[in-house]
């Protein structure tokens, strides 16, 4: 592990790809990650992860990544901590590297869906027309906390709920011929969402690479954001420069009964020493 005189840092990144050997995987990642600390889930449709430590060894297991021929290309967004975001390692096999609950829906694209990623520059241009439903992916919760400005609070308390939203709403959007423009922290949920949304006959557009991805590429950032951005790790919260506030989970939490119990779980996992 890193020694105390070592800067940390966070690093986030996902690809949803056919993996066929994931437990082979998931023994090379663990190999990977034995300087590191954090989360990285693996399944058949890809990868999805969470890590911290020093430069060297962050370095070290994104070269070593990329050196496996199907996460080629995969991005990952850095950021400087003062908080250790996380105190062990977890490497787990899962069903799916983000759980959307419905079946058949799947982050592997096909060929025969249309592009949907925006980048941050093209993202202001886009979330400023009239025609556009701008939608926050992530519990409401998160939205509460920050948001782009104008977006829609769509009213859920975990992502198996988004589905239901967006049936409820899409007849409406059609109707009066809006687009839809959407967002999450780190870009999954909207990448496991968008050909599921296209399917419904929707016009679907999501920021690549989320939130983060914005925050790091954009300096004035700040100008179409408001609030922060909530992270689930020990850092809780993050401004548009990607630098940690001083928010708390009590604070995330406090006065919402629904997410009582989430403030329960980062108390024990605070305590207990886990991410």
């Amino acid at each position: 592990m890193m020694s105390a005189e070592q800067a940390l840092f966070h690093i986030a990144f996902y690809k949803f790809v056919e993996l066929d050997d994931v437990d082979a995987v998931v023994e090379r990642v663990r190999t990977l990650t034995r300087e590191l600390l954090g989360s990285v889930l693996l399944a058949g449709e890809g990868i999805n992860g969470v890590l911290a430590g020093a430069a060297p060894a962050l370095d070290a297991f994104e070269q070593a990544l990329l050196q496996d021929a199907r996460f080629a290309g995969i991005v990952f967004k850095r950021s400087a901590c003062r908080t250790a975001p996380f105190a062990r390692i977890k490497v787990h096999r899962k069903r799916e590297i983000v759980a959307f609950g419905v079946d058949g829906v799947s982050g592997l694209k096909l060929s025969v869906e249309a592009d949907s990623h925006v980048s941050p520059q093209a993202w202001r241009e886009l979330i400023a027309r009239d025609d556009v439903v701008l939608l926050d992916n992530r519990n409401s919760f998160e939205w509460r906390l920050g948001r782009f400005n104008k977006a829609i609070d769509p009213q859920v308390a975990n992502f198996r709920d988004f589905a239901a939203y967006v049936q409820a709403h899409a007849p409406q959007w059609q109707a009066g011929h809006k687009r839809v423009a959407m967002y999450c922290t780190g870009g999954i949920r909207c990448e496991k969402t968008s050909a599921w949304m296209q399917g419904l006959g929707l016009e679907v557009y999501q920021l690549e690479g989320g939130i983060l991805n914005y925050f790091q590429s954009m300096p004035d950032a700040a100008a179409d954001w408001q609030g922060e951005c909530f992270v689930f790790d020990n850092r809780v919260a993050l401004d548009t420069r990607l630098q940690e506030t001083a928010t708390t989970a009590e604070q995330v939490y406090a006065g919402d009964p629904d997410e009582a119990w989430r403030l329960e779980r980062a108390r024990r996992l605070d305590a207990a020493g886990e991410p």
